[in-house]
């Protein structure tokens, strides 16, 4: 188990848990978002690949229409 930041709220996740993984439990996966993670922006590209360790602070922000 490891504990990470997420929009300001700590969280527990379990080892090797990948970002597309945090996506898919909080049910973001096909919306626009942005991801930082500690301090930097991830690319879309890495979705798949970068695993949240301990400590992690992850800012997501989904974007909505509006007028």
């Amino acid at each position: 188990m490891a504990k990470i930041q997420l929009n300001g709220k700590k969280i527990t996740i379990q080892t090797n848990f990948l970002i597309i993984d945090l996506l898919k439990k909080y049910k973001l996966f096909n919306k626009k978002i942005a991801i930082e993670l500690n301090g930097s922006i991830i690319p879309k590209s890495v979705y798949k690949k970068k695993k949240l360790k301990n400590n992690d602070i992850v800012e997501i922000v989904h974007f909505i229409g509006g007028g």
